[in-house]
């Protein structure tokens, strides 16, 4: 884990990093474009911590036998011949705005490296541990990345994560910013977007420019910055447009009950304002900590945990594509929704599935893709890729790609030490040319 954040509040983190992506810019880096698409603005990544069940959600097999289809119905989707879990109405009428990768996997069966491996899109040195943690030496989450390749493009907060930070016994692995140091860290959201008392700790207790100085002095000493570059930052912190982002209380009620009114429809609702005022990369994680009442890890009694989970997801997700393509946000904001692996096919003798990382789905909409549209399919049990395999490499190098940068390219990390940004393909059949 990087020494620097377990050593301090999760409120203290989020301060420095806010502060910290004031003063990124300086650090100008050199990023091959690529050619052909307008690069999206934003990209938006929900992930379901735990696991969800493929099968009975994305990809379910209806026709398989009992111990493998599970207990739930399938209905039709906007598009024909295209099904989906009965718990996921609102999701199935706007398939036609949605592109499914049906054929996702990779070696990773623990939480911790699995996790490491989605966040980053490589295969965590450490191996597949279970309480695997991160170093200064790991490689960066994809929107830490992505806040280094944008260089002075990037908005003054490029990378913002929510609800919370994420932790399986230690603080889960993929979600600093690694090599690239504190400077391209995310800006975290510690508190639950559906409270009634919403607010951001980062706000709090730097109450004049003298304390956000001293704040601004405790930054990452590895990096020089000048005066300037101070300036620039205590004016962030000062600026009330800034506040204004994370203002969920100014979006009509209507609008935040169509999203839900639980953690992750707000969360989801939050995001959107967020890319609406420029940020360029969000993450919203469904589920704090591991566990079986703590979020989608359904190793025993599945059917009716997922039965609570899903369709809280179902109304965020499906409120947060209508509202995007409302605002015109839809096609500059690319929105990638899966998590760390899915389950097992055979339903095991606790009425549960368990870790599957063979084969999973992502589900895409946005920046570009084509909707309706399926990429690679599972087997007739969903438990290997039968079609056009993909792995979280893939995925990230799809990301990079849309934002306009050549996967390929190699950056240069703090020590001066280079690496290439993605070792995946991008899926560029699922984009129109």
């Amino acid at each position: 884990m990087d020494t620097l954040e377990s050593s301090v509040s999760p409120s203290a983190i989020t301060r420095r990093a806010m502060l910290a992506s004031a003063v990124a810019p300086m650090l100008a880096p050199r990023v091959h474009a690529v050619s052909g698409a307008k690069p999206i603005r934003s990209c938006i990544l929900i992930f379901y911590y735990g696991g969800p069940s493929h099968l009975d959600t994305f990809d379910p097999k209806p026709n398989a036998p009992a111990e493998v289809r599970g207990q739930y119905a399938t209905i039709a989707t906007a598009v024909p011949g295209v099904r989906f879990s009965e718990h996921l109405p609102r999701t199935a009428r706007i398939m036609d705005r949605l592109a499914l990768v049906r054929s996702l996997h990779h070696p990773m069966r623990n939480h911790n490296s699995a996790a490491a491996e989605v966040f980053t899109g490589r295969t965590p040195a450490g191996g597949d541990q279970e309480l695997l943690t991160d170093d200064p030496r790991s490689v960066p989450n994809i929107g830490s990345a992505v806040s280094y390749a944008l260089g002075s493009r990037a908005h003054v907060l490029p990378y913002v994560a929510l609800p919370y930070t994420l932790y399986n016994v230690v603080q889960l692995p993929g979600q600093t910013p690694g090599l690239l140091g504190g400077a391209y860290d995310r800006f975290q959201v510690d508190r639950d977007p559906s409270s009634p008392d919403f607010r951001l700790t980062a706000f709090e207790g730097v109450a004049d420019l003298r304390d956000r100085a001293n704040l601004l002095r405790g930054l990452d000493r590895r990096t020089e910055r000048s005066e300037a570059n101070r300036d620039r930052a205590l004016k962030l912190l000062a600026d009330p447009s800034v506040r204004r982002l994370f203002d969920v209380s100014q979006e009509p009620e209507r609008l935040r009950e169509r999203y839900g009114k639980t953690r992750i429809g707000q969360s989801m609702l939050l995001a959107r304002r967020l890319v609406e005022g420029g940020v360029n990369f969000v993450s919203v994680y469904d589920g704090e900590r591991n566990g079986q009442e703590a979020n989608w890890d359904s190793h025993e009694k599945l059917f009716p945990r997922h039965k609570q989970l899903i369709p809280p997801s179902d109304a965020g997700f499906s409120a947060l594509i209508e509202d995007l393509a409302s605002r015109g946000l839809l096609d500059s904001t690319l929105v990638v929704a899966l998590a760390e692996f899915g389950r097992t096919p055979k339903i095991n003798g606790s009425a549960g599935r368990d870790h599957w990382p063979d084969c999973y789905t992502a589900v895409l909409a946005g920046g570009g893709v084509t909707g309706g549209a399926i990429y690679g399919a599972s087997d007739k049990i969903g438990a290997y890729p039968a079609l056009d395999p993909v792995t979280p490499a893939d995925i990230a190098a799809t990301i990079y790609s849309r934002f306009g940068f050549e996967p390929a390219t190699e950056v240069i990390d703090q020590t001066g030490r280079p690496f290439r940004l993605a070792e995946g393909e991008p899926l560029r059949r699922l984009f129109a040319s």
